[in-house]
């Protein structure tokens, strides 16, 4: 408090900065997916069904709530854990199911992949490996930690979730303002602390704050490969923003699981960065003893609680 009055300059210009990200950015990448998502889940949640080769490859998602698929890996941030909690208030998922679901299903979306973070990697194959990476870093979250099966399937009743527009739009308010209050934070760390410190270690701390922040930032990484690997950890980290923002709009649902998917693919995409960079797949094989020890902590049915 005492610093926005004394510096009340820095903190007006964090926060114009951080409008203009959202009205430029995030509000053209993020709002109709979060209409479309609400529209989906709300109304086709418990009828619409994905080819059964898929049904394996995220355990819980696409047997049980196919729809959450299409907000999960195409909205972005944080549209895919909105869905699993207006399926849980629906009734379409439980909530252990739900809580499970959020480990993987909250992911970068390609219009703020290709949009925003494509202009710092030079080559498009980059932008494409970047997206690959960071869904194979959601299907090893998937595979450690995947949902409980019921022993006995039921058919759930799905409940209204309201005007989409509506909910949208409530939505959508809570993620800028997240993103205003993060812009102006880094704009006082900025003008006291990060014009001090190398490169990618600014980068990184901007990053893991707020994700869009960090990832305007990415041109300062001169090394292509440092600025590759360190632009697919960003996106699978998410950010302190992001995960706010999804405890926003998931009220009601421990965030344990995500937290934990998300330190799942980061790791991924931090190994498969490394082995890209050393053009040697041996770091991937540090990733065989993680996933055991996952299934065998996470791995048995939890109970189930609606």
């Amino acid at each position: 408090m005492l610093a926005l009055i004394l510096d009340s300059r820095t903190a007006l210009m964090g926060a114009q900065a951080g409008i203009t990200l959202c009205l430029k950015t995030v509000v053209p990448s993020l709002f109709p997916f979060f209409v479309v998502s609400c529209q989906v889940v709300g109304f086709w949640g418990a009828e619409l069904r994905l080819p059964g080769f898929l049904s394996g490859l995220f355990p819980g998602m696409t047997d049980r709530m196919p729809a959450l698929a299409l907000p999960a890996f195409l909205g972005g941030y944080p549209v895919g854990a909105q869905a699993v909690c207006q399926a849980w208030r629906s009734g379409s998922l439980t909530k252990e199911e739900a809580q499970r679901l959020l480990a993987f299903s909250s992911n970068a979306g390609p219009a703020f992949l290709f949009g925003m973070v494509g202009r710092f990697l030079p080559e498009p194959w980059m932008v494409w490996l970047a997206w690959v990476v960071h869904i194979l870093g959601a299907f090893f979250a998937a595979r450690c930690l995947s949902v409980p099966s019921r022993p006995e399937y039921t058919q759930l009743v799905c409940k209204g979730l309201g005007d989409p527009v509506r909910e949208g739009v409530k939505t959508m308010g809570a993620v800028c303002g997240w993103i205003v209050l993060f812009r102006t934070f880094i704009a006082f760390l900025d003008r006291w602390v990060l014009w001090a410190v190398p490169p990618t270690v600014r980068v990184l701390i901007i990053g893991l704050l707020e994700l869009s922040n960090g990832c305007l930032e990415l041109s300062r990484i001169s090394n292509l490969a440092v600025r590759f690997l360190v632009c697919t950890c960003l996106l699978a980290a998410g950010g302190l923003c992001v995960t706010v923002q999804t405890a926003s709009v998931t009220r009601g649902l421990s965030l344990r699981y995500y937290g934990l998917g998300k330190v799942l693919q980061t790791l991924m995409s931090l190994l498969f960065g490394i082995s890209l960079v050393l053009k040697n797949p041996a770091p991937l094989l540090a990733l065989f003893p993680v996933f055991l020890l996952c299934k065998k902590r996470y791995g048995k049915p939890a109970a189930i609680v609606v």
